[in-house]
């Protein structure tokens, strides 16, 4: 659901953007509208629909640590964990999903077992991190789609944003070694663009410059979980973390920057309570 890395403009348009520009929005158009609508829905259907893209997430991180040691065993104990730690959310149990992901994460790093253990456990963390905190956040009645939709225009905003200013603008890279593609001024104006797309979808509170500074923090934590996903391919040697995604890698690509900010502002929340759900805590200051 995110476009792909940002980068100096040289020579005319079609160079600066590249062939692949329009398959990679209608990629983009056609995953986010599926997303947009489960959270329309909620309910059940929002927490299974969430929960299959944490699976391919941990199926696709299981792969890309290695250690051909019972892969489709990780995967199944990993997704045990996840469902219950899906369930939890959807019953606004935040014991339960700390609970569940720590037993999962213990479980799948045991069956990996060598040098993979930790690795493979910090995936069901990862991927957990995905399914539990946009469930917590869904799960209020009166915040519970507007947070989701917040989250939605500030990682989207900032990765739109950073694609285009990286190209048109230019300049130095942003940590080279990692993401070659990245410009400081593509992370710049895509942190402000989120930051302001947020703020534009959540004008109906009464605390704009709070909602603005979060959204700035969000729309950054999100590029640095796109960073923090590139520089773990590269650890491990991989450019994609698979090819589910024909020409556009697989769905942890897609996800990095929104998983990171789901979590962060779900942290965020939990930290700052208005009320019986956390998601009012994104709202009222």
């Amino acid at each position: 659901m995110t476009a792909s890395d940002d980068g100096p403009a040289t020579g005319s348009a079609p160079q600066r953007f590249g062939p692949d520009l329009w398959p990679r929005v209608a990629a983009a158009v056609a995953m986010g509208s599926v997303a947009v609508a489960a959270t329309w829905i909620g309910g059940f259907l929002f927490a299974a629909f969430w929960w299959l893209a944490s699976i391919v997430v941990l199926w696709e991180w299981q792969r890309l640590v290695g250690g051909e040691r019972l892969i489709v065993a990780r995967v199944v104990a990993g997704a045990v964990a996840l469902a219950l730690a899906a369930l939890s959310a959807l019953h606004d149990s935040i014991a339960g999903v700390v609970a569940a992901l720590i037993l999962g994460a213990a479980a799948v790093g045991w069956i990996a077992g060598g040098r993979q253990g930790i690795w493979a456990a910090a995936g069901v963390l990862y991927a957990g991190a995905l399914v539990a905190s946009v469930g917590l956040l869904r799960v209020s009645p009166s915040f519970g789609m507007a947070s989701i939709l917040w989250l939605f225009a500030v990682v989207w905003g900032a990765d739109i944003a950073a694609y285009f200013a990286g190209r048109l603008i230019g300049g130095p890279r942003l940590w080279p070694r990692v993401s070659p593609g990245k410009t400081w001024a593509g992370a710049i104006v895509g942190a402000f663009a989120g930051a302001v797309l947020g703020l534009m979808l959540g004008a109906w509170t009464n605390r704009l410059a709070a909602l603005f500074w979060l959204g700035l923090a969000t729309a950054i934590v999100s590029e640095l979980g796109d960073l923090f996903e590139s520089a773990l391919k590269r650890r491990f040697g991989v450019k994609d973390s698979s090819g589910l995604i024909p020409g556009h890698g697989g769905l942890m690509d897609r996800l990095d920057a929104f998983t990171s900010a789901s979590f962060f502002a779900a942290v965020v929340a939990i930290l700052h309570p208005k009320g019986d759900y956390i998601a009012s805590g994104l709202f009222q200051w």
